[in-house]
């Protein structure tokens, strides 16, 4: 097995260790899901939702996706499941303080596309463009 390469380095000396990093490389890898940041988006915008209601909000989801991905979500203390003994199963969704905190995190992403718009756009036509002239 290959060793990762460490993260940029950081300020701190306890948010370097190896306990950290391996913390920041496993919400990296669940946060650059897009569907988590949808929810994460969806929720903070609307507050708690029913399943079926952050699947239609979200959109074009599947609804074994939508089940995988709020799992984890809950897995990793983001949102809150809460299930209502009733005939049909009422289940409701609540972004927790940390997901609020993880979702204003990267709220950046959103600003910086939105900045950035334009240039990304130029940049996907202009290599669009090339990879047509390469036949």
């Amino acid at each position: 097995m290959v060793d990762a390469k460490p993260l940029a380095a950081c300020p701190m000396d306890e948010a370097c260790s190896p306990e950290v990093e391996a913390l920041v490389r496993a919400i990296i890898g669940q946060v650059a899901d897009k569907w988590t940041m949808l929810i994460l988006e969806t929720l903070e915008e609307r507050g708690t939702m029913r399943f079926t209601e952050i699947g239609r909000a979200v959109g074009d989801i599947s609804q074994k996706m939508l089940t995988k991905t709020l799992r984890e979500m809950e897995r990793g203390g983001l949102v809150t499941r809460t299930v209502h003994p009733v005939v049909p199963p009422h289940v409701d969704y609540t972004l927790t303080d940390l997901g609020s905190t993880l979702g204003a995190a990267f709220c950046g992403v959103w600003v910086w596309a939105a900045e950035n718009r334009e240039r990304i756009e130029a940049a996907r036509a202009a290599f669009d463009e090339r990879e047509d002239a390469r036949g």
